[in-house]
């Protein structure tokens, strides 16, 4: 490869909004050093593969991927290939013996390595602000980097090791920066953001700094994401409840409500536990929408262990549920248990346990029937407008498609009557 010959670059990003942040980043840093950046591989002179390596499924669509843009990389389309992130932070070695055709490989945060390569004799810095992949009206906004729980099924903290918080300074300067784009949702994002700044501050700041981000001005919405439900700091709750710019709405990922799992998954809390911090939440902040994930055939989940986990969701009636099947990780501690529950059983408790939670999802959309509500308009298509309320996040939750006799365009907030709802869309007319 000639550095000289490469001017044209493009990041395809696959897994989570960590990653999509991490893109943005490697983005910004190659347009200061003058690179062209193009969305298409088509137009490229160099690919970057953005890696995702958390479970088996996720790693089988990466190495689709990359096999993909070897083929490319083979017959001239490309003249520069590189993999980074999660997939080679974990298996470079193996990368680099079946997959020769890519150049590089460079794991998590390496961008200073990416920006050498890539730049010869031309000046790099890390220096710099984002290059947003959202709409710049909402910004994923990491926090912290790595987690230092223990979570038996969890590689997470063998990827991208223990948390490591982000000075309040410099997220604080680099949302005024997103604010100057004309961004005005912020998606807090991390390994764990209920655990910030325990390792820089000595204790959990996660309630300062939502009072700091909720006080800059243009912030209109603040999303609480990826909040590690032990020990949850409750002050936080608090914040939420107080100021209007932050939204009624936090992503809990619960993984079980089975004592004897939650033991196994080494979670620190029960059943009870979790059901009092759910009150605590609905509580302090009435109307508030809760997020979780959980995962199913997970080893020695038997068939009473899922019926608690159904009777949990079934009972406790949480607004937005997402479910994974167990993923057996080599390096996990619950790696040494196998992966014993058939897939077809894992299967059949997903499909389960999303059918319990459409029919939740059915009624509480019903209940929001002739409310108005504050709804940020995302994208129009044919002259239909599609948004989301404050309970609902980016990619992964409910859709508002508005009817509208004016013009909207991306970021403009409304106010309308909901008149229609499915279990997963809302329809109103503005």
């Amino acid at each position: 490869m000639n550095k000289k010959d490469i001017n044209k670059i493009s990041i395809l990003t696959l897994g989570c909004s960590r990653n999509v942040v991490d893109s943005e980043n490697i983005i910004g840093y190659l347009k200061e050093n003058e690179f062209e950046y193009v969305d298409s591989a088509d137009e490229a002179d160099a690919l970057i593969i953005n890696t995702c390596g958390f479970i088996n499924s996720a790693k089988e669509e990466s190495i689709g991927v990359i096999l993909e843009a070897a083929a490319m990389r083979k017959s001239g389309g490309l003249k520069s290939l590189i993999v980074s992130g999660c997939l080679p932070q974990r298996y470079e070695n193996e990368l680099r013996r079946q997959i020769p055709e890519v150049d590089y490989y460079f794991g998590v945060r390496q961008f200073d390595g990416i920006l050498k390569t890539l730049s010869g004799d031309r000046k790099y810095t890390l220096l710099g602000e984002r290059s947003l992949l959202t709409p710049v009206h909402s910004a994923y906004l990491k926090i912290s980097e790595g987690c230092s729980h223990k979570c038996s099924f969890c590689a997470i903290p063998s990827i991208r090791g223990r948390h490591i918080t982000k000075p309040c300074e410099a997220i604080i300067e680099e949302v005024e920066a997103l604010v100057r784009k004309g961004t005005k949702e912020l998606v807090l994002t991390s390994e764990d953001t209920t655990y910030y700044g325990k390792d820089l501050y000595g204790k959990r700041e996660l309630a300062g700094l939502l009072r700091k981000l909720s006080d800059i001005d243009g912030v209109e919405w603040i999303r609480l994401m990826y909040a590690y439900p032990t020990n949850f700091p409750l002050e936080v709750l608090d914040v939420i409840a107080e100021r209007d710019n932050i939204c009624s709405y936090i992503d809990i990922p619960l993984q079980h409500a089975s004592d004897k799992i939650l033991k196994s998954m080494n979670r620190g809390a029960t059943r009870k536990d979790t059901e009092i911090l759910i009150n605590n939440i609905r509580e302090r902040i009435p109307g508030a929408a809760i997020r979780s994930a959980f995962i199913v055939g997970y080893p020695g989940e038997a068939e009473d262990d899922f019926n608690e986990l159904l009777d949990f969701i079934e009972t406790n009636r949480l607004e937005r549920v997402g479910v994974f099947q167990y993923s057996s990780e080599e390096g996990t501690p619950a790696h040494i248990l196998g992966d014993p529950v058939p897939e077809s059983v894992k299967q059949e408790r997903a499909d389960k346990l999303m059918l319990a939670q459409q029919k939740i999802s059915l009624e509480k959309n019903k209940a929001k029937i002739g409310q108005t509500l504050k709804v940020l308009i995302d994208e129009e298509s044919d002259g239909v407008y599609y948004g989301r309320t404050e309970q609902d996040a980016p990619e992964v939750d409910n859709t508002v498609i508005v009817e509208s006799g004016r013009i909207l365009k991306p970021g403009d907030f409304i106010r309308a009557e909901i008149y229609d709802a499915e279990e997963y869309d809302l329809y109103c007319k503005f």
